[in-house]
């Protein structure tokens, strides 16, 4: 398909604040599209992928490559280390600092990953309650855990607060920590601690979607090219740097199984069905966040998975509010 660059007035950029997000399950083919697009848009890709925080985890991440990087401006990559864990308000803070600094410059940010959380932050104007923590209390629910396991924790947090459970992963200690912290510190639900404001943008979701036989073919094959890649001695290197193997950065999927691999507790085989096995869990949990069926996402799939076709459904967009400020016919 062809199509022609066009550029958008920075005034018109300052005044309606778009925001387009481009969003989907992992290796569904996001980061390829989204480089394309902000290339020809002349846009700059903020990065809503929480992997993609941290140095020194390249690899396991399918992190955009520093060629990658080179093409097109990336923001909110390389933050912070292993050990220095972002929470979701200091990601939603950054990542509105960011856009704000694009759309004074007279940019248009293209906000691409796949942490749902992230996402619905920035497009659905969380208001995330910055619950003071609790070292007392944190200590003692991590003993706890050590006494009953993270399934037994997680189970207590489905108790206490359906809703919250069924947005945590069980073996997310961290979060399973910090939703019953905060509940026992603020006395109120952790599930409705986040309110929600309207949206200071405009908003287009562009949504990449696979067969789910086509994206398990995509994760066998990415998973693959990772360990080709020196995937092993990425962890071994975070390890030999002092990180310890109980962060939850290398808790995370594929770190957790190249370490436990390199600490000789299972095969390299084994590693490699449980990456693959917890990869597809997680898909079908990212589903979860961006459904098919949400009205406010344009998604993209077959052969309509094309940055061509992107590309002019965006230009669309903006030349209607471009149209709608200046009267251009």
């Amino acid at each position: 398909m062809m199509y022609t660059r066009t550029v958008f007035p920075h005034s018109v950029i300052q005044r309606i604040k778009p925001l387009v997000v481009i969003l989907g399950p992992t290796a569904s083919g996001k980061t390829d599209i989204a480089i394309q697009v902000a290339e020809q848009l002349g846009a700059e890709i903020v990065s809503a992928d929480s992997r993609l925080l941290y140095t020194g985890m390249d690899i396991g991440t399918a992190k955009p490559t520093l060629v990658e990087r080179s093409q097109v401006p990336h923001h909110l990559i390389d933050v912070s280390t292993p050990d220095q864990i972002w929470s979701l308000a200091q990601y939603q803070q950054a990542a509105h600092q960011v856009i704000a600094s694009l759309h004074q410059r007279g940019y248009i940010p293209l906000l691409v990953g796949g942490t749902g959380q992230y996402i619905h932050a920035i497009t659905r104007g969380w208001t995330i309650p910055r619950a003071r923590p609790n070292p007392g209390l944190r200590l003692a629910l991590e003993h706890w855990c050590e006494q009953i396991g993270a399934q037994s924790l997680h189970d207590r947090l489905a108790i206490l607060d359906p809703a919250a459970a069924a947005s945590i992963d069980s073996r997310n200690l961290r979060r399973t920590i910090r939703a019953l912290e905060v509940i026992f510190t603020t006395g109120n639900l952790f599930s409705l601690q986040r309110l929600q404001a309207p949206s200071p943008y405009q908003i287009l979701q562009i949504g990449i979607s696979c067969s789910r036989p086509e994206l398990y073919g995509r994760i066998d094959e990415r998973i693959q090219s990772m360990l080709e890649a020196g995937f092993v001695a990425e962890v071994q290197d975070l390890l030999s740097r002092g990180y310890s193997p109980d962060l939850p950065t290398l808790s995370a999927i594929g770190y957790g199984e190249i370490v436990a691999y390199l600490q000789g507790e299972i095969s390299l085989e084994e590693a490699i069905r449980l990456m693959k096995r917890r990869t597809r869990i997680f898909v079908r949990r990212q589903a979860n966040w961006f459904k098919l069926t949400d009205p406010t996402i344009r998604w993209f799939t077959g052969e309509q998975k094309t940055p061509g076709l992107i590309i002019q459904t965006i230009q669309d967009w903006l030349e209607n509010f471009d149209y709608l400020i200046n009267g251009i016919s």
